[in-house]
């Protein structure tokens, strides 16, 4: 072929040199992410870390081997006896407990740590805080803040104290809850709430909006990214944004309720009467009832020895 005829054929614009793009024309400032970017991105995360749960759950571990009437029982036994302690290192000597029952039950210590200390600073620090001035907690002031009309205004020691016992008491019962939850399957868990007389309304809806919460949260996700993918340039939280986010929350409505009506006709034509059932049935072993009693023995022993502490 002639270089007439290539010249011809092949586009202007193909056959012009143009200088590359170097390191400093690919820079610029990153973008920070919108309130409801990190939302989404917060949910995607939460669907990970459940999937994440549910292999823990079938784990060859300590507690993933016990029933889970016993682990509930025990569960409910040592959360009253964590509301009954009054002193700081008998509650120490519970959550270290927990930590070696979470190690026992191969559960990886820094996802069980976060998981359980990423809601304490959030609530219970945020409401025993003002328990630590001494405008609320008279006391010994070891901190001092600020002076009114003369006399020296902070943090008092009782106050602290107080809420490290509040915030130690919370990391403990939220720990033990973590345990059950995390170790043992939703659908054991269920069938083992209602095998102990809870109500077989309450079991039903904690499992349906358990398992189709987060089906909705993968709908949400997958329509802001539908929208995303398709804008040019900056959003704008304008009226057309929030007009968007009013007929998104909209479809979600209907299509979660056009779901509920599905799933529960499906249930239905395949047999089901209202009763969680799994396929393997609940036995209590010898086992079992040896991690109830060592529970019960072990709450007995935390209250006693917190009583010994007084004098």
């Amino acid at each position: 072929m002639s270089d007439a005829a290539t010249s011809t054929a092949t586009p202007a614009w193909l056959l012009t040199d143009t200088p590359g793009l170097c390191q400093c024309g690919l820079g610029g400032t990153r973008r920070k992410a919108s309130f409801l970017e990190r939302t989404i991105t917060g949910s995607s995360e939460l669907l990970r870390q459940t999937m994440f749960s549910e292999d823990m759950a079938r784990r060859n571990g300590l507690l993933q081997r016990v029933d889970p009437r016993a682990k509930l029982l025990g569960m409910l036994v040592l959360l009253v006896a964590a509301g009954l302690v009054h002193h700081i290192p008998t509650l120490l000597v519970m959550y270290a407990r927990a930590l070696v029952l979470a190690w026992a039950s191969r559960l990886p210590l820094g996802f069980f740590i976060k998981r359980v200390w990423l809601f304490i600073p959030i609530f219970t620090l945020v409401v025993v805080a003002p328990a630590t001035l001494s405008v609320v907690t008279p006391g010994d002031i070891v901190v001092p803040l600020w002076s009114w009309h003369g006399q020296q205004q902070g943090l008092t020691a009782q106050g602290l104290t107080s809420a490290a016992l509040v915030t130690s008491r919370v990391a403990v019962s939220i720990s033990l809850v973590v345990l059950v939850t995390v170790t043992t399957p939703w659908t054991k868990l269920l069938t083992g709430l209602r095998s102990l007389g809870l109500p077989r309304i309450f079991v039903l809806v904690i499992g349906m909006a358990y398992r189709y919460l987060f089906l909705l949260l993968e709908s949400v996700t997958e329509m802001y990214q539908a929208r995303t993918s398709r804008s040019l340039g900056k959003v704008r939280h304008d009226g057309s944004a929030r007009s968007f986010v009013g007929a998104s929350a909209g479809a979600l409505v209907g299509k979660a309720n056009h779901l509920a009506e599905e799933v529960h006709q499906a249930m239905v034509a395949r047999g089901y009467r209202g009763e969680a059932r799994i396929l393997d049935q609940l036995r209590w072993r010898a086992v079992d009832l040896v991690l109830l009693a060592a529970a019960v023995a072990g709450a007995a022993l935390v209250v006693l020895g917190d009583r010994l502490l007084v004098r």
